[in-house]
């Protein structure tokens, strides 16, 4: 078994551990990070599979627009619902 090899099954490794750790998240704050993580880990295994533009496209939208939509949706809800002291 090569380096590549190796790299690729650690990645796979983390994306696992990061798709099942999403669920059981106690918050909705630790659940936006953990999928950004994983949108990360899935650019970088795009790039390891030879296709630069899908893993521009994750980093972009994935991790990017998407992980910033989710957490400005959660300070919204915040601001909204929060005036009792109540955390999400």
């Amino acid at each position: 078994m090569d380096a590549l090899e190796l790299c690729r099954i650690v990645l796979l490794a983390l994306l696992l551990g990061c798709a099942v750790t999403v669920n059981l998240a106690k918050s909705l704050l630790q659940a936006v990070i953990i999928f950004m993580a994983y949108s990360s880990v899935m650019c970088l295994l795009w790039i390891l599979m030879e296709s630069p533009d899908l893993a521009i496209t994750e980093a972009a939208v994935g991790a990017g627009v998407s992980g910033m939509l989710f957490l400005l949706t959660l300070k919204k809800l915040h601001q909204i619902g929060g005036k009792d002291g109540e955390e999400l």
